[in-house]
């Protein structure tokens, strides 16, 4: 009998390890993460500095459910400086819920006419938007402490576009205050990043420019926040799990990986939807179920709220 028989198996063997390595990698989404690694290694110090950096980070608030928000799906995440809360929005049952930076509910806003609110910006002088992605539209609307509902049709709603998009619209929106525009994030086919210049308020220039993200390599856009220190862009990918940070040119430099065991994890974050950045430069996250995430630089304890 033939040697080369004998050591058949062991070569079937290597080629069927290699291929559950590779589909076991792809399952986990390590494929998006590796790629993104291999350009974090070519950064230099001062590069780094001038950045979020987001693998010095740790989890110090992790999967913390949101009380009293059981039958509801929250949906991004957005800090406003002048009231020092947090905003999400909820699906099944419209509501602009404000959020204690500790992952508290304060309060719960019916919102009246919405179909499928998605996201949700901070903007300037007591504003905010929210995308609505069954409607395709952006209802910018203003929001004070007396404020007990949200109608639509008192809103300023703007109508978005691709009318075809179904359920892969617009999920993301952030409002960027150095450069005075509106990033909008559309989920996927295709996955795409506009900016929309403007004042923070109710007034937005011209059409929305697509930006370039041919290098994003991600699988879906769940949700979008700016870093008010450094001017780059958080994009936050549930299907990829993980948290991109982008810089002034769109390019990646670092992220997180949501899988448990990274960054502090004790387990995956089930489906990432929201994410936002304060002053500070601490990071917040919903996921479905309705679950709360915070994180620091180097694990520093969590914020009082």
């Amino acid at each position: 009998m033939p040697l080369s028989f004998l050591r058949r198996p062991r070569w079937l063997a290597c080629l069927f390890l290699l291929t559950a390595l590779i589909a076991g990698g792809r399952a986990f989404h390590l494929d998006d993460q590796a790629r993104i690694w291999l350009r974090e290694l070519t950064l230099s110090e001062a590069e780094r500095a001038a950045s979020i950096w987001l693998p010095g980070y740790q989890a110090v608030i992790q999967a913390k459910p949101l009380a009293g928000l059981d039958e509801d799906e929250t949906s991004d995440l957005s800090y406003s400086p002048t009231s020092g809360t947090l905003f999400t929005v909820t699906g099944r049952n419209p509501k602009l819920v404000e959020l204690s930076l500790s992952g508290e509910v304060l309060r719960s806003i019916p919102l009246r006419g919405f179909a499928n609110p998605e996201g949700v910006a901070v903007l300037a002088d007591g504003h905010l938007a929210i995308t609505d992605e069954r409607r395709r539209t952006l209802a910018i609307f203003t929001l004070d402490a007396q404020t007990r509902e949200i109608d639509v049709a008192q809103t300023q709603e703007i109508d978005l576009g691709f009318p075809d998009s179904g359920n892969k619209g617009f999920e993301g929106v952030a409002w960027d205050p150095a450069r005075q525009r509106l990033l909008l994030g559309k989920e996927r086919s295709p996955l795409s990043v506009f900016s929309w210049p403007g004042n923070g308020a109710t007034r937005f220039a011209g059409r929305m420019q697509p930006l370039p993200n041919d290098s994003l390599g991600l699988r879906n856009l769940s949700a979008l926040s700016v870093d008010p220190r450094t001017g780059h862009t958080l994009v936050l990918s549930a299907q990829s799990r993980l948290l991109l940070e982008l810089d002034e040119e769109g390019e990646p430099v670092s992220f997180i990986s949501l899988i448990g065991g990274f960054n502090g994890l004790d387990n995956s974050i089930p489906r990432a939807e929201g994410v936002a950045i304060d002053e500070q430069g601490t990071i917040y996250m919903v996921s479905e179920p309705n679950l709360f995430y915070v994180f620091r630089r180097g694990g520093e304890a969590a914020a009082e709220g």
